[in-house]
């Protein structure tokens, strides 16, 4: 509990690191991902007295981002920046979800056509409007109710402010996808106390609202049922000012704090267990744990990294360990050569498998090529970390026009 207190002790600093981003410049429920009739409804536009707010807008698939989506976004979003009449900016989703993060199936199904090209403008599109949102000169407000699952961490993140109710549930499932927690996720994971994100990554594990407060993720908690009343106090405002946003956020906000059966709880053993260099020896660690303990979150972490891409659980720690160094348009560019190798088939199929076996089939019986750790060579881990080929174009972000951040 001692490790836990100082663990929500810090949380201030840590949200002050990534909640000043943009203030530096000024499985259970499987989606449907039946196409949308407009493409522009996919994104509504609310207009207030001194802001706007942009609704993701697919609840059947759980608000899941297409490239279509992605690009409103980052048109709204640049048309708003520049827009004196517009003190701040918004951002919620519509339904049960906030965003379930990339449209995922119909990546597989542009890729058994043998369109490469549409995966490529997604990831770029999605990625550039990241980068866009943590350079943002205006305040940001992301209202995360509901289910929050990997790009849509990305989309939200790096706003000044995140707020979190009962509702909200975090995670990044690309491992057991056969995928990588991309959209600047190797940047947020990286920064999270201790190897909170290294546990959260290879495993998938989710995060409730109040998790998200006590590690820094989220700046400010409410009850959903309190959302309504928030929503009409910021449509009123008249403001480009943090500190009155601040002020409003919190006037219907809780201080709470993580019970003993959270996650967080075992911060010394994911310490103990996740701090390892190799995935093979992570898996030791917990072994060890769970044979000296008899804790069952041992064996629910040990059964989440079996049925992960043995492969992409390689990937992903280099990632999150590569991330501690690097600026956020660095992780954006190392994370879109990296999607670009991991959907080229060059190295495995697992991304297509994992689809294949989730959301598309759901058998949920990936077949992992490689099958296991053992058979994953450096070589193939490399390949996704590799400069792109020459005729293939890096991802240019316009770190000279807007300053990238440590």
């Amino acid at each position: 509990m001692h490790k836990l207190k100082a663990l929500v002790g810090v949380r201030r600093c840590l949200f002050h690191r990534l909640g000043s981003l943009s203030h530096h410049r000024g499985f259970s429920a499987l989606p449907n991902y039946a196409q949308h009739d407009n493409l522009q409804d996919l994104v509504l536009v609310e207009g207030r007295s001194n802001s706007r707010a942009a609704i993701l807008n697919r609840p059947s698939a759980l608000n899941a981002l297409n490239a279509s989506m992605a690009a409103r976004l980052k048109r709204l979003y640049e048309s708003w920046e520049e827009n004196p009449d517009i003190g701040f900016v918004l951002m919620k989703g519509g339904g049960r979800a906030f965003c379930s993060g990339g449209d995922v199936v119909s990546l597989y199904h542009l890729l058994a056509e043998g369109n490469v090209e549409e995966c490529k403008v997604f990831f770029e599109t999605l990625y550039k409007f990241v980068y866009l949102q943590g350079t943002y000169l205006k305040p940001h407000v992301a209202i995360l109710d509901g289910i929050t699952m990997g790009s849509g961490a990305g989309i939200s993140l790096f706003g000044m402010f995140r707020l979190v109710t009962d509702k909200t549930v975090l995670s990044n499932p690309e491992a057991q996808m056969g995928f990588h927690p991309d959209a600047g996720a190797s940047f947020y994971l990286s920064r999270l106390p201790g190897y909170l994100g290294e546990y959260l990554a290879l495993t998938g594990d989710k995060l409730n609202g109040v998790e998200m407060i006590a590690c820094g993720l989220a700046t400010h908690y409410t009850l959903n049922a309190r959302l309504a009343w928030i929503e009409e106090r910021l449509g009123k405002l008249v403001t480009d000012n943090p500190s009155v946003i601040e002020t409003s956020l919190a006037q219907y906000g809780d201080i709470v704090y993580p019970d003993k059966r959270s996650v967080l709880s075992k911060i010394d053993a994911i310490d103990r267990c996740f701090s390892h260099d190799t995935v093979e020896e992570i898996i030791d660690a917990l072994e060890k744990e769970a044979a000296d303990t008899y804790d069952e979150w041992c064996t629910k972490a040990l059964k989440k990294l079996k049925e992960a891409s043995p492969l992409c659980l390689k990937v992903t720690l280099r990632s999150i360990r590569e991330g501690r160094f690097q600026s956020l348009d660095q992780c954006l560019v190392r994370e879109y050569r990296m999607s670009l190798n991991g959907i080229s088939k060059h190295i495995s199929n697992d991304f297509c498998e994992g689809v294949r076996a989730r959301l598309v089939e759901k058998d949920f019986a990936p077949k992992w090529n490689p099958p296991n750790l053992d058979e994953v060579s450096k070589d193939m881990v490399n390949c996704y970390f590799s400069p792109l080929p020459e005729v293939e174009p890096e991802l240019e972000l316009p770190t000279a026009l807007r300053e990238p951040f440590i």
